[in-house]
């Protein structure tokens, strides 16, 4: 069956496994999440449940947030982070439920999705590992991108070239991470492997879709 959290990301150490292996892992703090309201295939169209994470001053939130959390008690302790969590078939929870890590197990795959860390405007050479000109006399250019398209035809630039822009700062979700140590008391979980975004920034924790 399908399940997720809402975490944090702390940062990233190293933890041994069964084998005595050194293993990379990224510390989440994943929940305690309350579960805000549930979704039915016969009300909705679809399963899901609304999860809640963390805790945000009333006067921080709007009327429609307040409104929702009452379903759950939340009133005035409304989450900072509300997402909603697809299932396969209707859930047995109670709206109110606290959901925690001990949900996953040990040698579990899980997918994660963060925002990454966002680098601003970019150059093609940072952006994308351009080559760039050359460095030596008579080059004229170093670290620009060069031709961007044609004379009279078709006349502009093609739609999808690399060029400088934004960088970072979008949704990316990493699949399949082994979940290597579950905590419950602290309500932390140890993924092999990097979660995109920065430490402190929230993640979501999801079953592994394609394992």
């Amino acid at each position: 069956m399908k399940k997720g959290l809402i975490g944090k990301k702390i940062g990233m150490t190293q933890v041994y496994n069964e084998k005595g292996t050194l293993v990379p892992v990224t510390v989440i703090e994943a929940g305690p999440c309350v579960v805000l309201d549930l979704k039915t295939k016969e009300k909705n169209g679809y399963s899901s449940i609304q999860l809640g994470f963390g805790e945000k001053k009333v006067k921080n939130v709007s009327k429609a947030i307040v409104g929702t959390c009452k379903k759950a008690g939340r009133e005035n302790r409304p989450p900072c982070k509300i997402a909603e969590v697809r299932l396969d078939a209707d859930s047995d929870l109670q709206i109110g439920a606290e959901l925690k890590t001990d949900i996953f197990a040990a040698n579990e795959f899980v997918d994660i999705i963060g925002i990454t860390k966002g680098r601003g405007f970019q150059g093609v050479v940072k952006r994308y590992n351009f080559a760039g000109g050359r460095a030596s006399h008579g080059g004229g250019w170093h670290r620009r991108t060069g031709s961007i398209g044609q004379k009279e035809m078709p006349g502009n630039i093609v739609k999808g070239k690399r060029m400088p822009g934004q960088m970072g700062n979008e949704r990316r979700t990493i699949q399949n991470l082994l979940v290597v140590k579950v905590s419950p008391e602290e309500n932390l979980l140890f993924v092999k492997g990097a979660v995109p975004g920065p430490n402190g920034g929230i993640v979501h924790v999801k079953s592994a879709k394609k394992k």
